[in-house]
């Protein structure tokens, strides 16, 4: 419907603009026409054909603005809409002295010109800012801007990511956030921090080390990335266990969840959450071992069976080498034989050169 008035709207103003387009001709002009009336309605018939061409331009333009409007973020409406206040704001400050200046009648168009085309620059310069600098336009107008649409799930650059306590103390978050494979906002939720700070107060010293380690890379990473790393005061006082609030929380906010976790990943899973599983981008960009390939390994203690020998590549990725306990404490040349890998882990099992040559 919205489309037909749109159409017709054009039509009917280009037909009334060309039926009384003829008063406008010069005295003298239509001097030898006998029916004034049937001029006025060819020319209207003849405008209305025009009116009707942009009217559905523009009936097309819109609707695919209005689609491209229904697709964008609610953040970047937001941000877009200040930064265009903004800019006709200054451009009306900056061009007030022009109105003030003594121009000629001649060139009275001058004023009203740079008024738009100084009105239009400043505009658009205003957006093009606010895409660039929006979230912290936002912060600034009000802190919890950015935090309230993340937890309601409206803001959506990227697929937010819920981090678990094991991924902070485990570290190799801080890397990826260095060498930007991962994006979108992060949110430590309330309860993890507080998770984290209960390990770092424990009474075994082997707790408390990974604790404040996990709190030392924390600040470090939110102080390197203070719009992407987010604090949310969440909580559930029903639920008992941290693993079952993650998994509460990124269900609510539509996040991913962020973890190393095992256990969390499957019981994550099971439930329809997303799940970024850290040991599972290691795994992916580990070299892969086919059998048959040869490596230079070091046997460093004894399997689980008498003729086992073990040891680790590089990576940590463990070596199980059959025949290889007579090597103990010595380096070895192997050729692989198969490997197991799982998201909890890599091993390569193989035999000694000489024994595989035999």
């Amino acid at each position: 419907m919205l489309d037909f008035i749109i159409i017709l709207s054009f039509i009917l103003a280009a037909s009334g603009i060309g039926y009384f387009s003829t008063d406008l001709l010069p005295t003298g002009t239509l001097n030898g026409v006998t029916n004034l009336d049937a001029l006025r309605l060819v020319v209207a018939v003849f405008a209305a054909i025009i009116g009707g061409a942009i009217g559905l331009s523009f009936q097309t333009t819109y609707r695919r603005l209005e689609a491209q409007v229904r697709e964008m973020p609610l953040e970047v409406i937001l941000t877009r809409a200040i930064g265009l206040v903004i800019g006709l704001l200054l451009a009306n400050l900056m061009l007030a002295p022009l109105f003030l200046l003594p121009i000629p009648a001649d060139f009275g168009f001058i004023k009203p010109l740079v008024a738009v085309v100084g009105s239009i620059i400043l505009a658009v310069t205003g957006m093009n800012l606010a895409d660039t600098h929006g979230r912290g336009l936002l912060r600034l107008i009000n802190p919890n801007t950015v935090e309230t649409l993340v937890v309601e799930g409206t803001l959506k650059p990227a697929n937010t990511k819920v981090l678990d306590t094991s991924c902070i103390i485990d570290g190799r978050i801080e890397t990826l956030l260095e060498t930007g494979f991962l994006e979108g906002v992060i949110i430590v939720p309330q309860f993890v921090l507080q998770e984290l700070q209960q390990v770092a107060d424990a009474s075994k010293d082997i707790k408390r080390v990974r604790g404040r380690r996990g709190l030392e890379i924390l600040n470090r990473i939110k102080e390197a990335y203070p719009e992407r790393i987010l604090i949310n005061p969440a909580d559930y006082e029903d639920i008992n266990t941290v693993d079952a609030k993650l998994v509460k929380f990124a269900q609510e906010i539509n996040g991913t969840l962020l973890t190393n976790d095992y256990n969390l990943s499957k019981v994550a899973s099971v439930q329809k959450v997303p799940v970024l599983n850290v040991n599972d981008l290691v795994n992916a960009v580990r070299p892969s071992y086919l059998p048959g390939d040869n490596l230079d390994l070091k046997i460093l203690k004894e399997g689980k069976e008498p003729s086992q020998g073990v040891g680790y590549l590089d990576d940590g990725t463990m070596v199980v080498v059959e025949e290889g306990s007579g090597y103990v404490g010595g380096e070895l040349r192997v050729v692989v034989t198969s490997a197991l890998q799982t998201s909890a882990g890599r091993m390569i099992f193989a035999k000694p050169q000489a024994s595989a040559l035999a």
